[in-house]
């Protein structure tokens, strides 16, 4: 028959109560779901930005300066202050424009993995002359283009996938449905297509002034500038092929010469040329997107190549290209 507990025993009992009481608590309690982190923050503000039609240009979730012209571009759209900054009302009409979730589920299919691939893009003309086609480099950077993001997001969202496996299930932006070319024969909606070298973007309006669409560019530089004037939209080529000039380029090796750079979406013009009334002057794509914003150019306008797609959906020969400072 146990004896009594003294005070010492008493203490040690309802310590030893208190700290499983403590334990049951804790197994009990529900986890709190995680607070969104910053970049998960910035990765679903550069989406919903996306699918609204305002691009962010790469996705890549962690927003700068690209990002916050294009936030401000939403605003002024939306009659809110367009300070740049995605502050409580901006985000909930984001969430309004572009409703769901901002990262989805994708299954890898063979005609992702397919290739053929250009693993190896060289730096000379020439060099690239001498190519079959400048492809993508591997299926995790075609994938990237795909939905609007850099490889190491896409590797982020997904570690351990391999992206050249067909099957595979990865982590993906919800971004816009790709711009589907024009049905043959049928009209172009009347718009105007505005490139501000002050803002390095690019805007197309409908009729009644609505933005369409919202892109960064690279204009110009020093030694190419931007030509300011009103020009026209003559034709739009997919797939283009570059017909290198060296006489048109300040910074050319002095032993080129004339080639033909094949198509493909590394191409030097990237996925579309979109030509224009001014002679040697176009709206085109670009092989590395990341750079779409914040570098120049030998004079033409550059967009990222889903970008360049979707102005190319929009307009049509006569279409108003307004470039302004």
């Amino acid at each position: 028959m146990a004896g009594p507990v003294g005070p010492l025993g008493v203490v040690i009992v309802s310590i030893i109560l208190a700290f499983l009481a403590a334990l049951a608590a804790a197994v009990q309690a529900p986890t709190p779901a995680p607070a969104p982190t910053p970049a998960s923050a910035g990765l679903d503000l550069q989406v919903r930005l996306d699918r609204a039609g305002f691009s962010p240009g790469e996705i890549d979730g962690r927003p700068g300066s690209v990002t916050r012209k294009a936030v401000a571009a939403f605003q002024q759209s939306r009659k809110l202050a367009a300070t740049g900054r995605a502050d409580a009302a901006t985000l909930a009409a984001l969430a309004e424009a572009a409703p769901g979730d901002t990262v989805v589920s994708y299954q890898v299919t063979a005609e992702d993995v397919a290739g053929p691939f250009t693993e190896h893009i060289p730096d000379d003309m020439m060099e690239r002359a001498a190519l079959p086609a400048l492809g993508y480099r591997s299926a995790l950077e075609r994938l990237g283009e795909q939905f609007h993001a850099s490889p190491t997001l896409l590797s982020a969202l997904n570690p351990g996938a391999t992206f050249n496996t067909a099957g595979e299930t990865l982590k993906v932006p919800h971004v816009r449905a790709p711009a589907e070319p024009p049905a043959k024969g049928a009209k172009a909606a009347p718009v105007t297509v505005t490139v501000s070298k002050y803002e390095r973007a690019l805007t197309v309006v409908d009729e009644s002034g609505k933005i369409l669409l919202y892109a960064p560019v690279t204009v110009g530089s020093s030694n190419d500038p931007l030509p300011i004037g009103d020009w026209k939209v003559t034709g739009v080529q997919r797939d283009p092929v570059f017909h290198y000039n060296p006489d048109l380029f300040w910074d050319a090796d002095v032993s080129h010469a004339k080639a033909k750079i094949p198509a493909g979406p590394n191409n030097p013009v990237g996925a579309v040329w979109i030509d224009l009334s001014r002679p040697h002057y176009g709206l085109h794509g670009a092989p590395e997107p990341s750079r779409i914003g914040r570098t120049e150019s030998h004079g033409c306008v550059r967009l990222t190549n889903w970008d360049a797609l979707q102005v190319a959906a929009l307009v049509a020969p006569g279409t108003p290209v307004l470039f302004r400072p």
